[in-house]
């Protein structure tokens, strides 16, 4: 197969790809390789986003021969070899091929993005926000979302990686963290992640007040839009964001071989 010509990138394809560039910038993998326009990701197999493969940018080379190239690189680090695709033209190419090679399709996440022209206040709430990594609010994100202990020292080392302006919300009922979430500011956009709410308090709005401050922060950094990842069948967190505003752009999925 011969390399790939470049694709005329319409409006919103050009938008993707910003969004995919400060989102992967948001959480940094532990190590990073850049090839041919591709983006390969290891982070010691914590989370599929940040141990993958990010089609970014046309290719110039063998389109088969860099994913044999990419198989043998995650054989290394005895990982499987992920693709993360968009509806980038090329990633759809690529997505075709890989289908074709017993690749398994694998849902990713909604992206949706807000203005913040108009952004409701937070109602008053006891919220803190730490802008450096904090091990309270580590201890408390791995509470409230339950991980292998091997991954608690890859989301120190990711956290500390992070190059940008970020924020460390928690919000506390009663002198307890109930709710928590991470934000990063990148040019003009604030990223929300591991947005989560102590399972004994769902349902009671401390969820939205979290993400109403962490935009009120962003916004007080410079921010003019928002956006977050979301999977597609976590049905409370979907209407959350419906009601603040946040509407679809994309979705990304994955395509996954041993």
């Amino acid at each position: 197969m011969n390399a790939t010509e470049a694709y005329p990138l319409t409006e919103l394809d050009a938008h993707i790809r910003f969004l995919e560039e400060i989102s992967l910038n948001a959480l940094p993998a532990l190590r990073t390789t850049f090839y041919d326009g591709w983006v390969l990701r290891f982070s010691d197999g914590y989370t599929r986003r940040a141990n993958s493969v990010s089609p970014l940018y046309d290719s110039r080379l063998d389109l088969e021969a860099k994913i044999a190239t990419a198989e043998r690189l995650y054989a290394a680090w005895k990982q499987p070899t992920v693709f993360k695709l968009t509806p980038l033209p090329e990633a759809q190419r690529i997505d075709r091929l890989l289908a074709h090679d017993g690749y398994r399709h694998d849902q990713g996440a909604s992206v949706q993005t807000l203005a913040l022209d108009s952004l409701e206040p937070p109602a008053e709430a006891e919220v803190e926000f730490l802008e450096q990594i904090d091990e309270g609010w580590l201890e408390t994100f791995f509470r409230l979302r339950p991980a292998q202990p091997s991954y608690h020292p890859v989301m120190r080392q990711m956290l500390a990686a992070i190059v940008h302006p970020l924020c460390c919300a928690r919000l506390r009922v009663n002198g307890d963290a109930v709710a928590l979430g991470l934000g990063v500011v990148e040019r003009g956009w604030i990223g929300l992640f591991d947005i989560v709410t102590d399972a004994a308090f769902r349902n009671q709005g401390y969820g939205r007040q979290l993400v109403l401050n962490l935009l009120h922060w962003g916004k007080g950094r410079g921010a003019t839009n928002a956006y977050l990842q979301v999977h597609p069948a976590n049905d409370p967190a979907l209407r959350l964001y419906d009601k603040l505003g946040f509407r679809e752009v994309y979705q990304y999925w994955y395509r996954e071989r041993w």
